[in-house]
């Protein structure tokens, strides 16, 4: 398969917009952008053995409400974004949802974080960081009682918003109908 660009060209096509010419770090200049509406939906998963599960949807970890804490913790970090990743924009968000669900059949739970914003650059770092701190705190929560405690998938699902529109991660077998718990469940049982 041959490329009807030439090298130049498409080096050029593909330069990162967080890297100048000269190859520093620099952080993209916006301002000739117009304020559209933005947002970004992004999960991650952290695996868990069964019993550590049960004890999360129970309320039975001694340190707490795991969920609760780390709900909060993933909006916090979102907040903090520009603070964590040197080269993003400081954002002000308009919404910001943190949700976690646990999914027994998959072994585990999901975090799932939603920002959104109306600005001149994108929220998907923040829903990234939401759901990334969100997992690790879940993690840090059951560390005691779970050495296998596994944090996967971080990854972005769709965003809208700005001059590139629209995008969907493509459904693959590992996103299709997973069963899930309602998370009000676990204050149930």
């Amino acid at each position: 398969m041959t490329d009807r660009h030439a090298p130049g060209e498409r080096r050029e096509r593909r330069r990162l917009t967080h890297v100048s010419r000269g190859g520093r770090p620099r952080m993209v200049d916006v301002g000739a952008k117009p304020a559209t509406a933005r947002r970004a939906t992004a999960e991650a998963f952290v695996s868990l053995e069964q019993e550590t599960l049960t004890t999360i949807i129970d309320g039975q970890l001694t340190k707490g409400d795991v969920l609760t804490v780390a709900e909060l913790a993933g909006v916090m970090g979102a907040k903090r974004t520009a603070e964590l990743i040197p080269l993003c924009h400081p954002i002000a968000l308009t919404d910001l949802l943190v949700e976690i669900t646990p999914e027994r059949a998959s072994g585990g739970v999901r975090v799932r974080a939603t920002a959104a914003t109306v600005g001149q650059t994108g929220v998907e770092m923040e829903a990234l960081t939401g759901a990334a701190i969100a997992a690790l705190t879940v993690y840090d929560m059951v560390k005691g009682v779970d050495r296998s405690a596994m944090i996967r998938d971080v990854q972005l699902l769709e965003k809208s918003g700005g001059r590139s529109g629209e995008w969907h991660r493509p459904v693959g077998p590992e996103r299709r109908a997973r069963p899930a718990e309602k998370r009000g469940a676990r204050r149930r049982a």
